[in-house]
């Protein structure tokens, strides 16, 4: 759910246990200013957390026909038996325990913060998913145990269920997410970001400095200078979920197209006009430059070399496409109002 670079090394050991569906009260978020400043938006999807939201999804009955498909392509025997094991620990809510969920850049690094969660993160989490609700089971008194066997029963399970749930879908997961984010930045500039905040999820509003959102239950949550990361999911279709890290309050809110609604991404220029004028790799340095990336990131997130990544967003600079901005060690691409408008009617080109 966080940004998926330095910050994540950190997340394993500390989250609390504040967590919950916003889903029939209302969930009151109370903003100061600096938490207004430090509003932002996480880098991409988070593996083990589109999988937790998989595994809630499949147990829950909304989403619309859309959903009702999807779940039944899951169905297999297989799917079933990995997911059998996650369902002792992720309710139809999607609040599941923390530890189970946490930032990182792909599967293999969130496996290894789940294995170093400490024993009483664990406990504590299992605890409050066992006093929300869930059966306290055999597998779940024997991960608060630390057994070993239970221990690995876990991530087998999770690296079983991931292909299927996360892994085939991944792709569209993306393309959900920023277009969600290209959507949210255009509130932004029109709105503000107040505006853009209570557009999150509908029936939210404004009293003063505290957002209020229809939710399953009363909330308050204070992020308490740190700010909130928002992350959009095209696979969760129910309400905003809350959860607090050492980087500070996390949002995750239903994208605005679902997953089912979301084709397949079509990388040939034949395919997209706006690759097609500048170039596949330039025409994806460009539409990065929505979330204003480091030179670094855009290299990362496209799969190339820095110098590549550098002498795109330079070329983009030069045609009055992006502006960049150092901070400190870092050079931040941002796209212009020329840029945007580029963005805007690709569709036209």
């Amino acid at each position: 759910m966080l940004s998926a670079e330095a910050e994540t090394s950190e997340a394993a050991g500390a989250e609390t246990s504040e967590a919950a569906e916003i889903g029939g009260t209302v969930l009151r978020i109370h903003f100061t200013a600096e938490d207004l400043l430090s509003v932002r938006f996480a880098d991409g999807p988070a593996p083990l957390l589109e999988l937790g939201l998989a595994v809630a999804m499949l147990q829950r009955g909304d989403g619309g026909p859309g959903f009702t498909r999807w779940r039944r392509s899951l169905g297999t025997a297989r799917t079933r038996a990995a997911v059998a094991p996650l369902r002792q620990l992720v309710p139809p809510t999607g609040a599941g325990p923390l530890f189970l969920d946490p930032p990182s850049a792909d599967l293999d690094q969130g496996m290894d913060l789940v294995r170093r969660s400490t024993a009483t993160q664990v406990r504590t989490e299992l605890t409050r998913i066992t006093t929300a609700g869930l059966p306290a089971t055999t597998l779940l008194r024997h991960l608060a145990d630390q057994d070993r066997d239970a221990w690995q029963y876990l991530e087998r399970a999770m690296r079983s269920a991931y292909p299927a749930l996360v892994g085939t879908a991944w792709p569209r997961l993306r393309a959900g997410f920023d277009n969600d984010l290209a959507w949210r930045g255009r509130i932004q500039r029109e709105r503000g970001l107040r505006g853009m905040l209570a557009g999150l999820y509908p029936g939210s509003r404004w009293r003063s400095s505290t957002l209020e959102i229809p939710a399953g239950r009363e909330l308050d949550v204070r992020p308490d200078g740190a700010g909130l990361v928002l992350m959009p999911s095209a696979q969760w279709a129910g309400g905003p979920l809350v959860g607090r890290y050492p980087q500070g309050m996390l949002m995750v809110y239903p994208a605005l197209t679902p997953l089912p609604c979301l084709d397949e991404p079509t990388p040939g220029p034949d395919d997209d006009p706006l690759a097609a004028l500048l170039g596949r790799t330039r025409a994806a340095v460009l539409r990065l430059t929505g979330r204003e990336p480091t030179t670094s990131q855009l290299a990362e997130l496209l799969g190339i070399s820095l110098a590549s990544a550098s002498e795109h967003a330079r070329a983009l600079r030069r045609a009055g496409l992006v502006a960049t901005v150092r901070s400190g060690r870092a050079v931040h691409h941002s796209c212009t109002g020329l840029g945007h408008r580029l963005l805007a009617g690709g569709s036209e080109l």
